[in-house]
């Protein structure tokens, strides 16, 4: 009709442009999953060198540790009472072989009573050093500053020599330990970095190759390798698991 216009028609919505995401380029740490686990730097097993009550064990399980601190004490008054009787007995022998002499400068008397005199001292002298050795281990000092893993025995228990007492631990640099296929010796060799993702945690963290196993295994084709972890992360600790990232040949070393 004349007068009236159709009505306008829908104009098309824009398109929005959207930006393409940009490729998330591939990671410089990856390949096979290489199972590891968290060890300390040092550790020992201290076992009790002599029979006797354990008289002081002023550590326990968790306890941190000086290098040189007493970590058990034994009730060794047997083995001082038998000191202080030969060290008299020293002494006694010293005199007659003191005596012994002046009476041989005298005339007195023939060189064999001297000669006695001598292996009596040398016999006593002796006597009483190995005392003094058996007194030497009536305390067991730590080894080295770190922890103490395991403990064993408690105070007034009677151990046997060669008995186990405690396990202890320097955790001061944590090792990762894991196996490597053979393959990625000409990659990987003393000095290199890599990664640990621990399962505790959740995080990574960077390391250092120290040492590879002296020998490639031949059935399974593969070599120990031994890294430490940079720094010393509070939250890490000797025993916790996870896995290795070796950085991919020619990747940047950004993780």
């Amino acid at each position: 009709m004349l007068g009236l216009s159709s009505p306008a028609a829908t104009a098309p919505a824009p398109v929005l442009a959207t930006a393409t995401p940009p490729a998330t380029p591939p990671s410089a740490w990856g390949g096979p999953e290489l199972r590891a686990q968290l060890a300390p730097q040092r550790y020992t097993l201290l076992a009790a060198e002599i029979g006797a009550r354990i008289e002081q064990l002023p550590v326990s399980e968790g306890s941190p540790m000086q290098a040189g601190q007493v970590l058990v004490a034994f009730d060794c008054s047997l083995q001082r009472a038998q000191m202080a009787r030969a060290e008299a007995t020293l002494g006694a022998a010293e005199k007659q072989l003191a005596t012994q002499r002046r009476l041989v400068e005298l005339g007195a008397t023939g060189r064999q009573e001297l000669d006695n005199a001598e292996a009596e001292v040398a016999k006593t002298r002796a006597e009483a050093q190995q005392i003094q050795v058996q007194l030497g281990k009536c305390q067991i000092v730590a080894p080295f500053a770190g922890r103490v893993a395991e403990q064993k025995v408690r105070e007034q228990q009677f151990v046997q020599p060669g008995q186990a007492l405690l396990e202890v631990i320097d955790d001061s640099v944590l090792e990762v330990e894991f196996i490597m296929p053979s393959r990625w010796l000409a990659q990987v060799r003393a000095g290199s970095a890599v990664r640990i993702a621990v399962d505790e945690t959740g995080r990574s963290y960077p390391a250092r190759v120290l040492r590879l196993g002296a020998r490639v295994d031949p059935v399974s084709q593969s070599i120990k390798v031994v890294a430490a972890i940079d720094g010393r992360p509070r939250e890490l600790m000797a025993g916790m698991s996870g896995r290795v990232l070796v950085q991919r040949a020619g990747a940047s070393a950004q993780p």
